[in-house]
């Protein structure tokens, strides 16, 4: 199904589920969300006009293996060069055509919040590759769905576009939260990503 067709059928998927769930229960991205009001949020993506405050995703950096359950991708050397978060910082996440690799669950709010990140394709055709980014969220009865909401690509590092998280329409935790991961596809070539953010309360 081509990307518009995804973005839209998922996104009637989740406002049917948020009219007619059940009452809630807990499944695995509800158990294990990191603290919904503990998140220090800074303007990461500022030097490109955006002055949103964004909170670092699970593993964000790539760093480490922490915070990401990685399916032929890879923690490799070299960072995005503006080191938005740490100058320190000296590693990024390899993902080869066909890998994937997808964060630990974190909350987020239910107005609409974004995700952005950096991506540097390597190896493969500008028009047929791509990261391909999915939300993974649950239903009121703990059942793990997920939803396509965009893609990255292109050669050099550079920051994606916004991508607004539509499971988040379904709260499910205190405090209109909702707890969600995300998972990153690649797709038609290799790419590297880096600094995964979100804005979690749609405060664009």
């Amino acid at each position: 199904m081509p990307p518009i067709r995804r973005l839209a059928a998922g996104a009637a998927a989740v406002l049917c589920l948020a009219a007619f769930a059940p009452a809630a229960q807990a499944g695995p991205l509800v158990a294990s969300a990191t603290d919904c009001e503990a998140q220090p949020a800074s303007q990461v993506f500022l030097p490109w006009a955006d002055v949103a405050q964004y909170v670092a995703a699970p593993g964000a950096t790539a760093e480490s293996r922490a915070g990401w359950t990685l399916n032929g991708a890879s923690i490799a050397a070299g960072n995005e060069p503006w080191h938005v978060v740490s100058a320190s910082d000296s590693r990024s996440l390899s993902l080869p055509a066909g890998s994937t690799a997808t964060t630990d669950a974190m909350c987020v709010g239910i107005t609409h919040p974004t995700l952005r990140f950096f991506v540097n394709q390597t190896a493969g055709g500008v028009l047929a590759g791509g990261v391909d980014v999915d939300v993974l969220f649950e239903d009121a009865a703990g059942d793990v769905h997920s939803v396509y909401i965009g893609t990255a690509d292109g050669y050099g590092w550079h920051p994606t576009g916004v991508m607004v998280i539509t499971p988040a329409l379904l709260p499910l935790l205190p405090g209109e939260h909702t707890a969600v991961a995300f998972r990153f596809s690649a797709r038609g070539g290799d790419f590297q990503i880096d600094d995964v953010h979100v804005d979690p309360w749609g405060r664009n």
